[in-house]
């Protein structure tokens, strides 16, 4: 029979314990949380209205009405309604490049505007300009909100503000409190900007209605909507 030295027996023991508990499942219990979502919205009047406006060379007559004339009646027109004719540009990068008639060398035929406004009720009145000045291609383009990006901000704080309601009222109604953040994601909801558009013949909209519309009369868009859903777990004390 092979003696077998006591210390390498001990040596063997161990490796043959270590290697049972490194087999063994190790469970870990995991500690109480609650998921919940908060959610929160608000609406707001749009204060920043962007007219597309474009003036086309035309004839009246057999008189032609060139793109340049018809500029200088338009800023008139602005001015006489106390419009900055800072808010008045060129619409985009591609707006420099204008249609010309090459008969007539150097004349511009075609070239296209944004007008920034701020209230529903100074569109009215220059879209009646734009009726008087017979340029009947303009339409809204967009609308949104100066401060859009801090009522943003706002709704996101009043969501996970709500998401924290929840688990406290949840769990103090079975006696528990509610621990730290574990997990905060937001979920992705964006805000609803009203449909805009018309032109200028009709001046009809479909959040928005001024056919015929007094200068006195009251008109406005529809609120845009801002939203935000926040997803949070929270442990639980």
């Amino acid at each position: 029979m092979m003696n077998i030295p006591k210390s390498g027996l001990f040596a063997a023991l161990l490796c043959a314990l270590s290697f049972a508990n490194a087999q063994a499942p190790v469970t870990t219990e995991e500690k109480p949380y609650i998921e919940v979502t908060g959610t929160a919205e608000t609406e707001v009047i749009p204060d920043e209205i962007f007219v597309r406006i474009e003036i086309r060379e035309r004839s009246v007559n057999k008189k032609s009405i060139t793109v340049s004339e018809q500029e200088e009646k338009l800023k008139a027109a602005l001015k006489n309604l106390k419009i900055d004719l800072k808010n008045l540009s060129l619409a985009d990068a591609n707006a420099d490049f204008v249609r010309v008639d090459w008969r007539k060398k150097g004349v511009i035929t075609q070239k296209t505007y944004s007008l920034k406004l701020g209230n529903a009720n100074i569109l009215g009145l220059v879209f009646q300009e734009l009726d008087n000045l017979e340029i009947t291609d303009a339409f809204v383009s967009h609308v949104q909100h100066s401060k859009i990006d801090s009522l943003r901000k706002e709704v996101k704080i009043k969501a996970i503000k709500a998401a924290k309601s929840k688990a406290d009222y949840l769990l103090n109604a079975i006696g528990e409190k509610t621990g730290k953040a574990l997990i905060v994601r937001e979920n992705d909801v964006q805000y609803q900007q009203p449909w805009v558009g018309a032109n200028v013949r009709t001046l009809q909209y479909k959040h928005l209605e001024i056919e015929n519309s007094e200068p006195e009369e009251s008109i406005d868009f529809k609120k845009i909507k801002v939203e935000s859903s926040i997803y949070v777990k929270f442990g639980i004390q």
